[in-house]
């Protein structure tokens, strides 16, 4: 047995807790409570020897995250209008999409974005197309 999996073995029961992916809410908040700590402990220093189960724990909250917390995805209009604000922009600096009416009856949710106009928004913003749909 190498040493390195006898000193594992001898420590197991204190860190095998931390060592499983969840399987229901409480194991979650575990996680959760467990990676504030270690975040806590290794700050911003990546070369940290407990980084790599900083890493672990994340990949499984994460993954935890998209199967039992998916954050809905915003409709286009919204998106359209988080775009305007980041990037300064008026209705009518916006001309592929329509006039001045138009974009404010999309912003408001009046109006659907067409694919010309999903097109358009997505060449202007260099986004994917799937944004805006």
């Amino acid at each position: 047995m190498s040493v390195l999996i006898k000193k594992a073995a001898e420590h197991w029961e204190f860190v095998s807790p931390l060592l499983r992916k969840p399987k229901n809410e409480d194991d979650y908040d575990a996680l959760v409570q467990a990676l504030d700590e270690l975040l806590e402990m290794t700050g911003d220093d990546e070369s940290h020897p407990l980084m790599s189960l900083v890493d672990i724990i994340g990949d499984w909250i994460e993954e935890w995250d998209q199967t039992h917390h998916p954050v809905p995805k915003p409709p286009g209009f919204e998106v359209l209008g988080y775009l305007m604000r980041e990037h300064g922009l008026t209705q009518s600096d916006l001309p592929g999409v329509g006039t001045q009416s138009v974009v404010s009856e999309i912003l408001s949710g009046k109006r659907q974005l067409n694919l010309r106009q999903v097109r358009w928004l997505a060449e202007y913003f260099k986004l994917p197309v799937d944004v805006f749909i």
